[in-house]
């Protein structure tokens, strides 16, 4: 595990135990996708290739490659392409930022995102997986405990916010089990967690997404205003939304479905 120097630039912990890499590689698996999404879906989930974000040397790849997932690995750091060229000949491997890449090229249809994801770029991953929801049906990996928490959150919650809304708008969002600093090289200053993402049944929203989206962010972007006071700037004077109960409410009261009805009424 030393032939890769860990970046800090990149935020890369290299995990280094396998009893936690085989976890999150089955997080994936059919057997582990029923509980989800029902059999038949899981069986499709579990066969449809995986995009992994971050392979570093390899310790999550060898699980997936070896319960014979057809891997796609996106790798920005050169050491660590060069390092999975050596060890694992027939593995596709993508040198690329994530983040600037056009995901509609590297599988033919769907597939299952996975990885041990950078810390630092985490919830800019999860809002680029959004935008290719209809390819990527299936989300697992492992982030920051708090973001992975943020994420699986509900209403009420203090921690409940922009993303929480947006992916569960179009995503089951549920929340695995917490990963200790120690099984790290070198290990992180945070406890990790890891959790898993399944495409719900909605298939629309019903209102333009965009909107959806600006309604959801300006109303966290002034969380402890009223909704009345943080969306002022989004109903006209003299609207009979003024005086509706729901914006005496702070946007953290609110579920995916009210904010889904908020956007329908900001538009009419």
């Amino acid at each position: 595990m030393k032939e890769v120097r860990a970046k800090k630039a990149l935020g890369q912990h290299f995990l280094t135990d396998l009893h936690t890499a085989e976890r999150i590689a089955d997080t994936i698996s059919a057997d582990k996708l029923q509980a989800a999404c029902g059999a038949e879906l899981a069986e499709a989930y579990g066969r449809m290739p995986v995009v992994e974000i971050g392979p570093g040397m390899g310790v999550l790849t060898n699980f997936l490659v070896a319960a014979g997932r057809d891997v796609t690995a996106i790798e920005i750091d050169t050491e660590s392409v060069d390092y999975l060229h050596r060890h694992n000949p027939g593995l596709k491997v993508v040198e690329a930022d994530f983040l600037k890449l056009d995901l509609d090229g590297l599988t033919e249809g769907e597939f299952a995102l996975i990885g041990n994801y950078p810390y630092n770029i985490s919830s800019q991953i999860f809002f680029k997986a959004l935008d290719y929801k209809e390819k990527i049906p299936v989300i697992a990996g492992m982030l920051q405990k708090e973001v992975a928490e943020r994420i699986c959150s509900g209403p009420g919650s203090k921690v409940y916010g922009i993303l929480s809304v947006l992916l569960q708008a179009w995503y089951d969002c549920e929340y695995l089990f917490t990963v200790e600093p120690g099984v790290f090289s070198p290990p992180p200053k945070v406890r990790s967690g890891v959790l898993r993402l399944v495409r719900n049944g909605r298939e629309s929203l019903g209102v333009d997404e965009k909107k959806f989206k600006t309604v959801v962010k300006t109303a966290f972007g002034q969380r402890r205003k009223t909704l009345r006071n943080s969306l002022s700037g989004m109903i006209p004077q003299g609207s009979p939304l003024l005086d509706d109960p729901i914006l005496k409410q702070r946007p953290e009261q609110l579920s995916v479905q009210q904010f889904i009805d908020l956007t329908a009424r900001l538009s009419n």
